[in-house]
């Protein structure tokens, strides 16, 4: 399938990226409510796109896979650990298309659905998008994004399972820095939008950027999002 055919298929999508506890899901959530749409969340379907990916096709996941926790989090260097991190690869977004494509047909007619996780790289949605008011990346400050962890008291949720629980909270931690450098750069590059999200940001106020991102501007703009595209 070409890149206009799926560009015409998934117009009615809205994308929402970014690092890792920049707020996606809950920003995701509210929009949805406001606007009638649907939510299709990436990091709910990782266990599944992972039994799915053949070893040929997944040779990052694999790799992974076969690793125990301390030789994914502890012995590896951050570096080492963003670039041969299998999601961070682009390994199973194709998936993730399959996924939306088919959701989409199930919905029918009607105003359509925002996709969001760290998944959603932005070199892999720009051919994907129907227009440039489609997608917006999120970027948390590591302040940020440590204070959301320990909210949520997932801080030690990974770490906590090795054998030297610090440096591997380090080493993750500052894994997912690198990989939201990396996501301004190459979302830079392509001209498309980002939002920095740090300890200012109130939920209201980053729900209103990521609306704004999207050209929305309030509840009335709902019966228009069929149409938008």
């Amino acid at each position: 399938m070409t890149d206009a055919v799926l560009r015409e298929r998934l117009r009615d999508v809205y994308w929402i990226g970014g690092g890792s506890g920049a707020g996606k899901s809950t920003v995701a959530r509210r929009l949805a409510d406001e606007y009638g749409l649907h939510v299709y969340a990436t990091d709910d379907v990782m266990p599944d796109h992972a039994r799915r990916m053949a070893p040929a096709d997944s040779p990052f996941l694999t790799e992974f896979a076969a690793m125990d926790m301390d030789e994914r989090w502890v012995s590896r260097s951050p570096e080492t650990m963003l670039e041969t991190f299998h999601w961070f690869r682009g390994e199973g977004f194709g998936l993730i298309v399959d996924d939306l494509l088919g959701l989409l047909g199930s919905l029918g007619p009607g105003p359509g659905v925002i996709a969001e996780g760290f998944r959603l790289l932005p070199r892999l949605v720009r051919p994907l998008l129907a227009g440039p008011g489609h997608a917006v990346w999120l970027l948390p400050t590591p302040g940020f994004r440590r204070a959301a962890f320990e909210s949520r008291g997932s801080l030690l949720q990974i770490a906590g399972r090795t054998s030297d629980p610090d440096r591997a909270l380090r080493n993750l931690l500052e894994r997912d820095r690198m990989f939201t450098d990396r996501l301004r750069d190459e979302a830079g590059q392509l001209g498309l939008p980002v939002i920095e999200v740090d300890a200012a940001m109130t939920e209201d106020g980053l729900v209103k950027r990521v609306a704004e991102a999207f050209g929305w501007r309030g509840s009335e703009a709902a019966d228009d999002l069929g149409q938008v595209g």
